[in-house]
């Protein structure tokens, strides 16, 4: 308190000083229209400027509240999505009316990536979902952009998945302008890119083509980008071509991803299986 009395005294010409011209500038808003006019224009527009500044910084904030919220929105318009792609086939041939139960499904769960590689030869990502939503190996991931990977293993938490962009994954794909159905397979060299292989040299293929998941897929649902042709190459000795796709997926950034369940996956596979054992 006495160092306070003493910084006042000490002060006291340079106080008064302020505090008259204070007084002056509140008596020439008050008394003077046009002054009056300029300062509270001048004043709204920096209280203005200052709750801008304020609801910015609270909406960068709220970043991943929003971003959670619109993963799960995602997720709900994804499944629409597929089901009425399912229940009307491009190609399907006329009269074709597939099953209610076989349409729908396929159902979505949203992960938060909590950690992700991309500069392995094998890489793989930890989500943070596990058995307790349901989640199983061997479930198909995906982004809002594309193809993700498939779930490895699962504790009561987190899940494991094996990235795209791993030696031994491979995914069924298909090219949307030819119909040329092949496997996008990464060569483990850049992780924005992935080859397309067993695709006949004798189909036309397009720079700029849309590749995605094929209907001969029980992991992903038909229709899902893989990403983009950018570079196509022959060899004479080969019957194939040498395809190279821009990922869909950027995995630098990922954030969430969507967890793909075939809920008749265990009926498909047991199919295939009670006709191989006999073999």
């Amino acid at each position: 308190m006495l160092q306070l009395v003493d910084f006042i005294i000490r002060n006291r010409f340079f106080l008064v000083f302020i505090l008259l011209e204070v007084l002056s500038m509140w008596l020439v808003v008050r008394n003077n229209n046009y002054w009056g006019a300029t300062y509270f224009n001048t004043a709204n527009s920096y209280v203005a400027k200052t709750l801008n500044l304020s609801n910015t910084v609270r909406e960068y904030t709220r970043l991943g509240e929003i971003n959670a919220d619109l993963a799960l929105e995602n997720a709900q318009l994804r499944a629409q999505v597929t089901l009425l792609a399912q229940q009307n086939p491009s190609h399907a041939p006329s009269g074709y009316l597939p099953d209610s139960t076989f349409a729908d499904r396929f159902s979505y769960t949203v992960a938060k990536v909590v950690d992700s590689e991309t500069h392995y030869q094998n890489n793989f990502i930890t989500i943070d979902k596990g058995s307790k939503d349901g989640l199983e190996p061997g479930m198909g991931v995906i982004s809002a952009t594309g193809v993700v990977g498939k779930v490895q293993t699962c504790s009561e938490n987190y899940s494991i998945i094996t990235s795209i962009l791993h030696s031994q994954f491979m995914v069924s794909t298909k090219l949307l302008r030819s119909d040329e159905i092949g496997y996008a397979k990464w060569s483990g060299k850049v992780p924005s890119q992935i080859d397309l292989i067993d695709i006949s040299k004798y189909t036309k293929i397009i720079k700029g083509d849309s590749a995605v998941t094929s209907d001969q897929n029980a992991v992903f649902p038909a229709g899902i980008m893989v990403g983009r042709v950018r570079t196509i190459e022959v060899d004479q000795n080969q019957t194939f071509y040498n395809i190279v796709l821009d990922l869909a997926t950027d995995f630098a950034n990922l954030s969430y991803v969507y967890v793909v369940k075939n809920n008749q996956l265990e009926e498909q596979l047991g199919l295939r299986r009670s006709i191989e054992e006999p073999k």
